[in-house]
């Protein structure tokens, strides 16, 4: 154990007293704790507790108190929950709903009651819905976030002249001058300097993305050429403890802390990928909105001689090329699946739009450890001194991970020690009788076991294991020899292995004890080598993904063989490995083109992650990326999709669309598939319900010019809209072919537009023929002919759409069972409404009436014709290269 001396500080109750943690002398020149700059690793030990007031025995419960309401909570400020009518007020923002709006204020403005009523709910519906579904998402984050342990254990004091008493005290309330206790797998509450240390060693990836732990021990001299992070005697808020037990002083919290320091990185997110989609697709619907009505009105005013009095007929046009139904069908979808996702899979998905996201990822990028690989290494072999295997190297390295264990009195046994006792027999160390242990001692950086051996009086065998550059210091070699030695190490270590070296030696029995003196003229008997331990469901995300048509890409801070060797064992392919430092001098051109091509990055900062995430992005790409500590925020923050798990820090959970209960790939494969079938059925509506109103508006204004009265009127067209809609919220509950998860799906409006024209001139073209149709079947122009015109235009129109329904759908080669799928019973019900509309008692009142039995037969005629020609087009459109 390492540890400092004893300090007479008082532990005042007035942190700003003389010599307090924030009182400054004019000879002062380094930054002090709690003020935002580092915890100086330049000041010694004692110097650090006289300037905080404090010392090893801990703070008085009185002057803790009146620190903590100085200084506040050992909290990092966290962003407001949304307020209902905060929400409310986000979602009015959709471009979709001001499109509606728009419309709704419009048709009130012509005294079209009905329409404007009908809008306006649709509106209150669809901000609704999204509105709850994202309050309920921040409960379950929430709830998730509970899970995690936020106790530390401090040492306090009742009076200044009372001995001090270990006690569980919430994180929150700890203050500078805390002295606290840290073991086996507690989190790092605060930023903290050594005191004592035994063994300890810390988990720093949250901060620096390095997965192999850090030693940390008390030093009063600064490790020069180091980074903050790599300082010894410093650990920070965020970090967790892998081995070993410490006693530290706590440096700064709260809002001073190296973690709260991060909140003021990440700026204005970039829209995302549904948001550039949605703009994109509302522009379209804007354009041919604006252009109708003025077209109606022109067009009738020139060669028909009427006014005003057509408006309304030219709003109800524009109301039946928008899709009303849209917000309410976009987010029921989103919402249907974000609860799927939490119930079947506990994966929260906070914001509703990243669920579409998801599935039009096409590139994650992710972090190694906790991912594809877990937190502990597992052996991977043992050679002897020429690079052969030897089992007889890896007894040896058990009997010193045993007996170290055993005699040392440890608590729990190292990670690298935990691996090689698994790999060995259980009672192989047991035909040993323990002599003495010498703990691993980070500075030392090995660990020794002696031993007695059966049959072997007098004698004892001293069993050493550690760094192989400090065993081999204490081996009789030659120089030639421990360069070859090296050699082989440093080529296992290339291949992404944790080498450590085993030697033993033979000395007398004696009674006094051994020393790390004694560590000398050893025999080397060979290595072990360890990888990580590959997550057990990785390889077949791997493949899933894959499959799926999203690629993976490794940023960490860890090293490039360790990465590698980890992407090899899950059969994922990866090529050459780039480094921080090759991507510093290139462009961002360059960048997009090596990020194409490169599948590992390896010891990236933050700043790398965010920017080869942008890049990616900037390439055309989707990109979602899972990250769980501060180092992370600024890749979440740059993604289309930031994911983090349920342990993740604070700041994480807030930057992050979506929170996973388990940090697991298998739970992004399935939120992929979630995001894909809504982001399917959503297409699929808008594809069908754009291109099927887009026919109906040409052949609606075209029949208008040719005839002397309204092709339909006002209130006929609404509710045929809303038939129309109402069957088509059957899409967001519509079970696909497996066939269509296999590619990103993106609302793409260039894509968008050709589909909706071309499959729209196709069914003005059936409009168009239904109006020879009824020329044949109806020979009179009386009142009773132009409802009986009406009445053949709305049948035919509502058995087209259905047609549409069923056969432009997504994956409509799915197997639908004997109940059929609910866009079929849709479609279904909506014929039948087509058919029986008119000639029930409901027909009079809206100007319907019964059609001759002519109509009927010459009727099945067209729509024949048609259901060929849109089978025929959607072939073509679906063939490789032609499609969306």
């Amino acid at each position: 154990m390492t540890s400092v001396p004893e300090t007479a500080a008082s532990g005042s109750t007035d942190p700003a007293g003389p010599g307090g943690q924030w009182a400054r002398r004019p000879s002062d020149t380094a930054p002090r704790p709690g003020d935002g700059s580092p915890p100086w690793p330049e000041l010694t030990s004692l110097q650090v507790l006289r300037r905080l007031d404090s010392g090893p025995r801990g703070l008085v419960e009185a002057g803790a108190g009146e620190r903590l309401a100085r200084f506040g909570e050992n909290t990092v400020s966290s962003r407001r929950t949304a307020s209902w009518s905060g929400r409310l007020a986000g979602s009015l923002r959709d471009p979709f709903t001001v499109v509606l709006l728009c419309l709704g204020l419009v048709s009130a403005t012509v005294a079209a009651w009905g329409t404007a009523s009908v809008i306006l709910s649709l509106v209150v519906v669809s901000c609704v819905l999204r509105a709850g579904g994202e309050r309920r998402a921040d409960r379950s984050v929430a709830a998730l976030r509970k899970l995690v342990a936020t106790t530390a254990t401090v040492l306090r004091r009742t009076a200044e002249d009372a001995a001090p008493r270990s006690r569980e005290i919430p994180v929150d309330e700890l203050v500078p001058g805390d002295v606290i206790r840290l073991g086996p797998g507690d989190l790092v509450p605060a930023d903290v300097r050594l005191l004592r240390a035994s063994g300890l060693t810390v988990h720093q990836a949250p901060l620096t993305g390095e997965s192999a732990p850090v030693a940390k021990y008390p030093v009063d001299v600064p490790v020069e050429q180091v980074g903050l992070f790599d300082q010894p005697q410093l650990c920070f808020q965020g970090s967790s403890v892998g081995a070993g037990s410490g006693t530290a002083v706590v440096v700064s919290t709260g809002a001073h802390t190296r973690f709260a320091a991060t909140r003021s990185g990440p700026g204005q997110r970039a829209a995302s990928a549904f948001d550039q989609s949605v703009h994109g697709i509302s522009w379209v619907l804007i354009r041919f909105m604006l252009l109708t009505p003025p077209l109606a009105l022109m067009a009738n005013a020139a060669l028909r001689g009427r006014g005003f009095e057509m408006l309304p007929f030219a709003v109800a046009v524009a109301v039946g090329l928008t899709p009303e139904m849209l917000p309410v069908i976009v987010t029921t979808a989103l919402a249907r699946g974000a609860a799927l996702l939490a119930r079947d899979h506990r994966v929260i998905v906070k914001r509703l739009p990243a669920l579409h996201d998801l599935g039009a990822v096409d590139v994650l990028c992710l972090d190694k450890t906790g991912t594809l690989t877990q937190d502990r290494p597992v052996l991977h072999h043992a050679l002897d001194v020429r690079g052969r295997p030897d089992p007889g190297v890896l007894h040896w390295a058990g009997v010193n991970a045993w007996w170290t264990l055993q005699l040392a009195d440890l608590p729990a046994p190292d990670a690298l020690d935990e691996a090689i006792l698994d790999a060995v027999e259980e009672d192989e160390p047991l035909s040993y009788e323990g002599v003495a242990a010498l703990p691993f001692d980070p500075v030392r950086r090995l660990s020794t076991a002696v031993v007695r051996r059966p049959g072997r009086l007098g004698l004892h065998t001293m069993v050493v294991k550690g760094a192989v550059e400090e065993v081999l210091d204490r081996c009789a070699l030659t120089g030639d020899e421990r360069a070859r030695l090296l050699s082989l190490a440093a080529r296992e270590a290339r291949d992404g292995m944790r080498v450590l070296a085993v030697a033993t030696a033979e000395r007398h029995a004696r009674n006094r004890d051994y020393t790390p003196a004694d560590e000398r003229g050893l025999t080397l008997i060979g290595f072990v080598a360890l990888r990580d331990a590959l997550a057990p469901t990785a390889a077949d995300a791997l493949d899933v993904l894959a499959d799926r048509g999203v690629t993976v890409k490794i940023l960490t801070g860890d090293h490039p063989g360790t990465a590698a060797r980890a992407c090899r064992d899950l059969g994922l392919d990866p090529g050459a490995v780039l480094t921080a430092d090759a991507i510093e001098g290139v462009t961002d051109s360059e960048l997009a083109d090596l990020a194409r091509r490169t599948t590992v990055f390896a010891r990236c900062a933050p700043e790398h992650k965010a920017r080869i995430i942008s890049a990616l992005r900037a390439d055309g790409h989707t990109t979602g990326f899972l990250g769980d500590g501060v180092n992370d925020l600024p890749a979440l923050h740059a993604a289309d999709v930031g994911i983090c798990p349920r342990d993740a820090v604070d700041v994480a959970h807030e930057s992050a669309d979506v929170v996973l209960a388990e940090k697991d790939l298998t739970a992004i494969a399935h939120a992929i598939n979630s995001g894909r079938y809504s982001s399917v059925n959503i297409a699929t509506y808008l594809r069908i319900t754009l291109s099927s109103n887009l026919g109906n508006v040409i052949a609606m204004l075209a029949t208008g010019l040719m005839l002397p009265f309204l092709p339909m009127l006002p209130a006929q067209i609404l509710v045929q809209n809303l038939c129309f809609d109402a069957a088509q919220l059957a899409f967001a509950f519509d079970r696909l072919h497996p066939g269509t998860l296999r590619r990103p799906t993106v609302l793409q409006p260039r894509h968008f537009l050709r589909f909706i024209t071309g499959f729209g001139l196709l069914g003005a073209a059936a409009d168009l023929a239904t109006f020879g149709v009824l020329a044949l079947a109806l020979h009179d122009t009386a009142d009773s002919g132009q409802a009986a015109f009406h009445s053949g235009w709305f049948t035919e129109n509502l058995l087209t759409q259905a047609l549409v329904m069923l056969l432009l759908r997504a994956g409509r080669r799915t197997a639908e069972g004997r109940t059929g799928s609910p866009v079929r019973w849709a479609a279904a019900g909506l014929a039948v409404i087509g058919i029986l509309l008119p000639p029930s008692p409901l027909g009079p009142l809206l100007g319907l009436t019964a059609l001759p039995p002519l109509y009927y037969p010459l009727l099945a005629g067209v729509l024949a014709l048609y259901t060929v020609a849109l089978a025929a087009a959607r072939s073509r459109y679906d063939r490789p290269g032609t499609g969306r």
